[in-house]
C-alpha cells in the first residue's frame, strides 16, 4: 500500500501570486470522527475531457451536447466547479484529480507543475519531495485493478508514480478508439475504478483556437462519444445499478489557442458531474453541500472558509463512494463530505 504524508496548516497565510499559495484549503480542515461511508456503488468510471470548460458547455446547450446536460438534469452536478488555482494546465490538474492534492508543494502539494512528456522529475513523489498517495492505490489496495485510458502520454506520470497500483494502461490518440476500449474493459472486467482521459477538445483548441466552431464542433463530438458510453452502461444491468461516472475537466479555454491564464475565467470554471447508481437525481451540487459555496465568476483562494468544489476533489470522492477511506495526505475533501446521494 502506498505511503502517506499527514499534512499540517501553515503557520501564516501567504499572499497568492503565480501559484496562489496559502493555507490548506478550507473544506480540507480537520474534524474527528468524519471518514468513509457505506459504498453506494461498486464501480466508478472517472472521466476527465481535456478542456471542457462551462462555458462551451453552455454555448452548445441541450440540442447539441445533450449527454452533458442528461448528465446535469439525471443527476448532480455545477458548471462553477473550479481547477486547481495555481495552474490551469493537463497534467497539474490531472495529478490533482487523482491525488487529491494542490499543486504547490511547499503547501503539502504535488509539485507537478510541468505539462510535457519529461521524465525528469519521473515521478509525483520525486516532484513533491516525498511519498503522495492516489486515488489508484486506495482502490487497489482491495485488490480491485484500476485502469487508465488516456489519449496523452504524459499521464503516463501515473504509472511510473504508483506502479504496482494501476493494473492496465492505455495510451490511444484516437479518442473515438479509446472509448470503445474503455467500454470493452467496462462490460467485460470487474475492477472498482476505470479513469477515462479524453483529449480532443483540447488538440483541436490548441490547433484553431479554444471557443471557435472548431472546437466546439469537438466538444460536441465527445458529447456523443460520451452518449456511447451512458448507452452502454444502462443497456446493462450490472452497470446500471452498480456504476456511477463521475466527470470533470483539468480547464476551460475561449478565444485563444491556450488556455494558460490561471487567472482568466474561462480557464479556470469547468464541470464537474455525478451520474449514475446511487445518485441524486436533477439536484445542483452546491445545494446539496452547503459547506461549499457556489463561486459565481469568482477565482476564489485556498484560504476562502467556504471553498468551491474543485477538480482535485473527485479523488475522494472516488474513494467515499465505493466504501473506501481517503486518500493519505490529501487536502481536497479528506473527511469524505461531499454528498451526492439520494
Amino acid at each position: 500500500m502506498e505511503g502517506w504524508l499527514r499534512l499540517t496548516a501553515p503557520a501564516a497565510l501567504v499572499t497568492a501570486l503565480v501559484l496562489g499559495a496559502g493555507p490548506t484549503p478550507a473544506s480540507a480542515q480537520p474534524e474527528p470522527g468524519v471518514g468513509a461511508t457505506a459504498p453506494a456503488t461498486t464501480k466508478v468510471l472517472l472521466i476527465s475531457v481535456d478542456a471542457l470548460g462551462s462555458r462551451s458547455v453552455r454555448a452548445l446547450g441541450p440540442a447539441r451536447a445533450p449527454t452533458l446536460h442528461r448528465m446535469l438534469a439525471e443527476g448532480v452536478g455545477t458548471l462553477e466547479a473550479r481547477t486547481a488555482r495555481e495552474l490551469t494546465e493537463t497534467l497539474p490538474n490531472h495529478t490533482s484529480m487523482v491525488t487529491g492534492r494542490r499543486v504547490d508543494d511547499s503547501h503539502g502539494g504535488h509539485g507537478v507543475t510541468w505539462n510535457d512528456e519529461r521524465l525528469r522529475p519521473r515521478t509525483v513523489q520525486a516532484a513533491a519531495g516525498h511519498r503522495v498517495g492516489s486515488l489508484f492505490g486506495v482502490v487497489d489496495s482491495r485488490r480491485r485493478d484500476p485502469a487508465l485510458f488516456t489519449g496523452k502520454r504524459r499521464l503516463l506520470l501515473f504509472e511510473r508514480s504508483w506502479p504496482a497500483a494501476i493494473d492496465r494502461v492505455v495510451l490511444r490518440q484516437s479518442n473515438a478508439r479509446l472509448v470503445r476500449m474503455a467500454r470493452h474493459d467496462l462490460v467485460t472486467r470487474r475492477r472498482a475504478l476505470t479513469m477515462l482521459h479524453l483529449t480532443l477538445p483540447d488538440d483541436v483548441g490548441h490547433e484553431q483556437g479554444f471557443g471557435s466552431p472548431a472546437h466546439l464542433r469537438a466538444v460536441a463530438r465527445t458529447d456523443r462519444l460520451l452518449g456511447r458510453l451512458l448507452r452502454a452502461i444502462l443497456s446493462r444491468p450490472r452497470l446500471r445499478e452498480h456504476l456511477t461516472v463521475v466527470l470533470t475537466s483539468d480547464h476551460g479555454g475561449w478565444g485563444t489557442d491556450g488556455h494558460g491564464a490561471p487567472a482568466d475565467p474561462a480557464n479556470f470554471r469547468i464541470p464537474f458531474l455525478v451520474w449514475g447508481a446511487g445518485v441524486a437525481r436533477g439536484e445542483d451540487l452546491y445545494d446539496l453541500n452547503h459547506e461549499r459555496r457556489d463561486p459565481g465568476r469568482r477565482r476564489t483562494s485556498y484560504g476562502d472558509r467556504r471553498q468551491p468544489v474543485r477538480n482535485g476533489d473527485a479523488a475522494n470522492l472516488v474513494t467515499e463512494l465505493l466504501g473506501l477511506g481517503s486518500v493519505p495526505g490529501s487536502q481536497f475533501d479528506r473527511h469524505q463530505r461531499l454528498d451526492v446521494s439520494r
